[in-house]
């Protein structure tokens, strides 16, 4: 089954664009990735500083051998300092266990 990992980030004040910006980067880096289905910055309507991103992947064994390779820190690395630093993980990975 495939999975989705979820990623929470924070702008300060008046770098918002920065973030989307990033995001825009990192995903012409990835693209053509194997496995990596496909990509989305969401943002919450009550709060235009708060940026999830989602990811889809094929499968689990498909973004582990991505975490796990040699490009996967300094590809991402645009949008490491807008962490969301009021959660304990940053990160969740789903395993997607029912679609309709």
């Amino acid at each position: 089954m495939s999975v989705r990992v979820l990623l929470w980030y924070r702008a300060p004040q008046g770098e918002e664009q920065a973030v989307i910006e990033a995001f825009h980067l990192i995903s012409g880096k990835l693209a053509g990735t194997p496995g990596l289905v496909r990509s989305e910055l969401w943002r919450p309507a009550h709060d235009p500083a708060d940026f999830v991103v989602m990811s889809e992947w094929e499968s689990r064994q498909a973004f582990e051998t991505w975490e796990g390779g040699s490009t996967h820190k300094a590809d991402t690395s645009p949008l490491r300092p807008y962490r969301d630093p009021r959660r304990e993980r940053p990160f969740m990975l789903l395993d997607v266990v029912a679609a309709y």
